[in-house]
C-alpha cells in the first residue's frame, strides 16, 4: 500500500475534483481523510502499489499536485483494549521513529507514514508478536 499526499485549493470542489480524477483514472482509495491546515488543503489517501502511480498521473492531468507518495506501515490494533494507540507510538519513538502521518483504512487498520518505513515495520512486527493473544493488558510487554 501507498500514501499519497495531496495539495489542494482550500475552495468547494477541490475534493470532488480529486475523487473524480481518481476515480476516472480507475484509482480505489482504500483509506485516508482530508483537512485544512493554515488555509490550504491537504489530503492523505491510501492506494495500492499498483495504483500509485496512475493516482499520480491522473490527478496530475486534472492539476492537483501530489507533494509525495511514501510506504506506509500497516498496523491493526485491539479497539477493545484501552491504551494501545499511546503504547504503539511510545514503541515506535523509542526505536526513533517518527510518525508524520496517522490515519486508518477501510478495514480498521491504522495506517502510519513514517520517517523510516523499514525500522517502523520492525516495531509494527514485534508489537504484533508482542500482542498476540493477550488481551488483558493496553500495553505491551516490554
Amino acid at each position: 500500500m501507498k500514501d499519497v499526499s495531496i495539495r489542494l485549493d482550500h475552495q468547494p470542489g477541490a475534493l470532488a475534483s480529486l475523487g473524480q480524477a481518481l476515480g476516472h483514472a480507475g484509482v480505489s482509495v482504500e483509506g485516508g481523510g482530508a483537512w485544512v491546515v493554515g488555509g490550504s488543503g491537504h489530503a492523505h489517501f491510501l492506494v495500492h502499489d499498483a495504483d500509485a502511480p496512475r493516482a499520480e498521473a491522473a490527478l496530475a492531468k486534472a492539476g492537483i499536485r501530489v507533494a509525495a507518495v511514501s510506504d506506509v506501515v500497516v498496523q491493526r490494533l485491539r479497539q477493545d483494549v484501552p491504551g494501545q494507540l499511546g503504547a504503539l507510538c511510545e514503541r515506535m519513538a523509542a526505536a526513533g521513529v517518527n510518525i508524520e502521518v496517522l490515519y486508518s483504512d477501510h478495514q480498521h487498520q491504522l495506517i502510519l507514514v513514517v520517517d523510516d518505513v523499514t525500522r517502523g515495520r520492525e516495531v509494527s512486527a514485534a508489537w504484533t508478536r508482542d500482542n498476540r493473544g493477550d488481551v488483558s493488558r493496553g500495553s505491551p510487554a516490554r
